[in-house]
């Protein structure tokens, strides 16, 4: 999952966590907290989406795997689809405004950008590059928490013959 800081995308890892036990979540800020890495420059993001599009495909070898990551430049996904491979991959846009991630933000971390306090923050001093053709679009703007997973339950059941026996 991509999207802009505060789109939704751990919000929805953890609720697809939760219906289903066997799926294995790589949340973005989690693996930064553990790897202390606060490099945020153009460099910095490449070379921390390629380990954590490597560590995806080792999972993904046993588990199914579902990445909340902001992976703001095409280049990323891009990459990530081929380290990972095309047949396991799926690009899903995580839509919602800047306007409203910005309103969702509890950490404080679009107004310490605002201020210059955080370099290179994605959708501040940093553009975040929408996905040309995702496979698919979730909007968390417009749609529930709920609805949002059942979007993307629903394309896995037809993506996945194997869904439930895969990720129950």
């Amino acid at each position: 999952m991509t999207g802009l800081p505060c789109s939704g995308k751990t919000t929805i890892a953890r609720k697809l966590q939760e219906l289903y036990p066997k799926l294995v979540v790589l949340d973005g800020d989690e693996l930064r907290a553990q790897s202390s890495s606060n490099d945020f420059s153009r460099e910095g993001i490449n070379e921390n989406n390629r380990k954590v599009a490597n560590l995806a495909k080792d999972f993904s070898m046993s588990k199914p795997v579902c990445v909340s990551l902001i992976s703001p430049f095409k280049e990323n996904r891009e990459d990530a689809r081929k380290v990972i491979g095309d047949d396991k991959f799926i690009e899903a846009y995580i839509e919602c405004s800047p306007s409203v991630c910005e309103e969702r933000d509890v950490k404080g971390m679009y107004k310490k950008a605002r201020r210059n306090e955080i370099k290179d923050f994605i959708g501040v001093q940093t553009d975040y590059e929408i996905p040309d053709k995702p496979d698919l679009t979730v909007n968390t703007e417009t749609n529930s928490l709920d609805e949002c997973v059942g979007q993307i339950t629903e394309y896995l059941l037809d993506y996945d013959q194997n869904f439930e026996d895969n990720f129950g």
